[in-house]
């Protein structure tokens, strides 16, 4: 927006930028083409020389366009370049025991082998501590023992603190006001949510339905409770196949459903508002509960936080399960889940299981909360994330076969590589251990060992040299095996 020839924005590099990405998006601005210079974009655009070279920074941040020494700035980069999605499997309706328990401990037991060596870390599907705020968290932990009349060494209420759960029902996911804080429990972290309400609803022998492909922990938690499952197809876009669940539904006696809907890990699918209405229906019509887990629900890239399951949840069967795991702190385990009419059974299961999560890291974000530093910190991650995004993937663009094929997250931090039919994955990972470097492979993320040509690749940690080196032995390593 103009007024008087200058742009009115809090962030006026930003509205710049923006405008500049989707001329280049358009090919209004081609791949070579030079950019206006500073000063004339500062005049173009009535805004101060340092301003029109933030904008620049924003956009070389993203490698969409270089500086040439004593030359300027040129494209670098088109969407246009993104190579092709991955192709969806389409899963059998069969219901069948889980099988990956032993390829993850492999795996596991490989990271705990390399732990003392210098790892170029591309498994891990955590933000890196640099986008942390770290800072702040201590002050927060420190200000909580100072108020504390017992310096949090007792144990917590078993729902949890209750300020933490009051911040909870404030986030963004509870647009409709219709969550309470007696409505929440605490967890550690977002697995033990997801696992406790599993077995409030569940029986060993019971068969639960499971998108596909998937967070292995999830499989892991089914696996360890004696459970079957049904694997439905997800899509890299659009989240799980709803009519896939629905035929499966009336195949088997499905107790119960657990559903990503907000950028999947491993495939960063994000299912339309209209989906997630069209699944809750499904589930209230066969009375089946769904538990959702919506981990990455705050690493969004667009304008606004995608909506929940939860939302449209009218009779309680929406078990909604979260943590600030992904988006705040990974080692301070804080998670929760919102089980309905089941929150007596999830209550009892965590009793037995712990009785309570640990009272500091509790008070300690429920501070943080509290002083608002949680939005400001999760726009600058969302800004960062985003941006490693787009780095990594122009570099799987450069050093990988030409053939293979990448998801398109919009949100979350992780990519999904579908690469040639004669890439086995598990020799991949072992080959890349050799240069110290961590992949994760395809099969774990399915209960039927699906995926063996595909790889998982976080984008967690900032664009460097390292991670520059890791991508180009990856593709040299592709490349031999092809």
């Amino acid at each position: 927006m103009r007024k008087n020839g200058f742009i009115e924005d809090d962030h006026l590099y930003m509205q710049v930028a923006t405008g500049l990405e989707k001329m280049i998006a358009d090919n209004v601005l081609k791949i070579g083409d030079k950019l206006p210079s500073v000063r004339l974009l500062s005049n173009e655009y009535g805004i101060s020389v340092g301003t029109a070279f933030q904008a620049y920074y924003h956009l070389e941040g993203k490698g969409l366009i270089e500086s040439r020494p004593k030359s300027g700035y040129y494209v670098r980069f088109n969407h246009k370049r993104f190579p092709a999605l991955p192709k969806m499997i389409q899963h059998d309706e069969l219901s069948h025991d889980v099988s990956v328990k032993e390829m993850i401990a492999s795996i596991y037991a490989d990271i705990a082998l390399h732990s003392n060596e210098k790892m170029i870390n591309f498994g891990l599907a955590v933000p890196d501590a640099s986008l942390l705020p770290t800072a702040k968290l201590n002050k927060s932990v420190m200000q909580v023992l100072r108020q504390s009349k017992d310096s949090c060494v007792q144990y917590e209420h078993v729902q949890g603190n209750i300020e933490l759960r009051k911040q909870i029902t404030r986030l963004s996911f509870n647009k409709g006001g219709k969550i309470k804080p007696d409505d929440v429990i605490i967890t550690n972290g977002c697995l033990e949510a997801v696992t406790m309400c599993l077995r409030a609803v569940t029986q060993p022998g019971d068969t639960v339905a499971v998108e596909s492909p998937n967070y292995f922990g999830i499989f892991q938690a089914v696996e360890s409770m004696g459970l079957k499952v049904v694997e439905i197809s997800s899509c890299f876009i659009d989240g799980v196949e709803i009519d896939n669940l629905e035929s499966a539904i009336k195949k088997y006696p499905i107790k119960a459903c657990v559903i990503v809907p907000n950028f999947n890990n491993p495939l960063g699918g994000c299912m339309p508002e209209e989906n997630k209405k069209k699944l809750v229906e499904l589930i209230t019509k066969h009375n089946i509960p769904l538990i959702e887990d919506d981990i990455y629900g705050e690493l969004y890239f667009g304008k606004s936080r995608p909506g929940t399951c939860k939302y449209y949840d009218t009779k309680g069967l929406v078990m909604h399960c979260s943590s600030f795991s992904k988006s705040l702190t990974p080692g301070y385990r804080v998670g929760w889940a919102i089980p309905g009419k089941f929150i007596e059974k999830v209550k009892q299961a965590k009793r037995i299981q712990n009785i309570s999560c640990p009272t500091l890291t509790q008070a300690a974000i429920a501070h943080f909360l509290q002083n608002g530093r949680y939005e400001y910190h999760l726009r600058n991650m969302r800004k960062a994330l985003h941006t490693q995004c787009l780095r990594y993937m122009q570099a799987i663009i450069d050093y990988f076969p030409s053939n293979t094929k990448v998801s398109r997250p919009q949100g979350g931090f992780v990519l999904w590589v579908h690469l040639d039919k004669k890439v086995n994955d598990f020799k991949l990972r072992t080959e890349a251990m050799k240069h110290h470097i961590s992949i994760m492979p395809g099969k774990i993320f399915s209960a039927s060992c699906n995926y063996g040509n595909c790889i998982r690749i976080g984008f967690g940690k900032p664009w460097d040299e390292d991670a520059d080196y890791g991508l180009m032995m990856l593709g040299k390593l592709i490349r031999k095996m092809i």
